[in-house]
Order: structure tokens, then sequence, then C-alpha cells
């Protein structure tokens, strides 16, 4: 009887420890996954922030002149590699080139990138007067502001989209691990989404606000 009762507790015991180790190895195939889509969700939250930036509501920003590429002797290169941008107040900005014979150069690529602004110089530095946005241009900002938030809304979908995918395809997984999972990405997906319409609604603000 004792040793019956011993082989059962073995028996179990076997079963138990190979039950555990099936979970791990479950546990080990989708974490990467939901880890993945986490790192990628706020790269696409970040991308957003970067863009939006991009944007002007009327404040001086240096964030303004990142897209703008200076003819470097015939190298394009980004404005913060041949001077220092500053906010002289708040609708100027200021640069000063580290190097003088470039300042027409540069004054030259901000008027081409066509983001309405007018550079003007006194041979050492560069002044921008940030024109005040009218009502209809503050409207046509917010909307294009909207348009960025639904591409970072896309991005997200899409990133839930292929990890659904892969969590489907995992061999040995149960159907209730893989179901759990998914819910874990909608999660994800949904706090991603709530957070594109707090980012939204602050740049809109910022946007409308006189």
């Amino acid at each position: 009887m004792s040793f019956l009762l011993n082989t059962k507790t073995i028996n179990y015991c076997l079963l138990l420890r190979q039950a555990l180790y099936l979970i791990t190895i479950m546990d080990e195939s989708i974490k990467p996954l939901l880890t993945n889509a986490k790192e990628h969700m706020q790269k696409s939250l970040q991308h957003l922030e970067v863009e939006l930036a991009k944007i002007r509501a009327g404040k001086a920003s240096p964030v303004m002149l990142d897209g703008v590429k200076v003819d470097y002797y015939g190298t394009p290169s980004p404005l913060s590699a041949l001077g220092s941008v500053s906010v002289a107040d708040a609708r100027t900005l200021s640069i000063k080139p580290f190097d003088r014979k470039m300042i027409s150069v540069i004054e030259r690529a901000i008027i081409e990138a066509n983001l309405g602004l007018n550079p003007q110089n006194n041979g050492e530095l560069i002044r921008i007067p940030i024109p005040a946005l009218t009502e209809q241009r503050r409207k046509d900002l917010a909307k294009q502001a909207k348009g960025e938030g639904e591409v970072a809304k896309i991005a997200l979908r899409n990133i839930r989209q292929d990890v659904n995918a892969k969590l489907k395809k995992l061999q040995g997984v149960s159907e209730d691990l893989i179901k759990d999972a998914e819910k874990k990405v909608q999660d994800l997906t949904n706090n991603s989404i709530a957070s594109v319409e707090k980012i939204l609604k602050d740049k809109e603000t910022e946007i409308l606000s006189i």
C-alpha cells in the first residue's frame, strides 16, 4: 500500500513538473512577442510626438527647423550640424552658424524648405520671426495634427495584427494561453490609442489657443 501510494505521488509530481515545464516554455514563447509589441507601440507614440512637434503653433521652437537640410559643400546636412539654434523670445528663433561663411546658404535653405518663415541676418546671426497664425491656419494645423494621429493609430493596429498572427503560429501553446496573450495585446493597443488621443488633444489645445 505504501509502495503504491509512493508511486502515485511520484507520478503526480512528474506530471506536475512536466506541466510547469510546458507552461514555462509557453510563457517563453509568448513573452518576447508581447515585449516586442509594447516596444513597437511606444516607438509609434514617440514618432507621433516628433511629427507633431514639427507643426508650429505660433510659438518659436528649434524643432521647427529639424527638417531643414543645408547644402554643405555638396552634402545635404542637418541645420543643427552647421549652427546652434536657440529661442530668442516667444516669437523669434536665433541661429548662430559655426562658420559665418555659411550664413547665406543656411538662410536660403530655410526659405527653400517652404516653412513660411522669413529669415534675416546681420552678418553674424540669423533671426527668424515666427508669424502669428490666422484662425484658418490654426484650423488647418489642427487638421494636420489629427492626420498624424490617424497614421499613428493605423501603425498601432498593424502592430497588433502582426503580433496576433505570430501568436496563432506558435506550436505547442494552448488555446487559452493564446487568447490570454491576444487580450494583453488588445489592452496594449487600447492604452496606446488612448495615449494618441491625449497627445492629440494637448496639441490641438496648443494650436488653437491664442
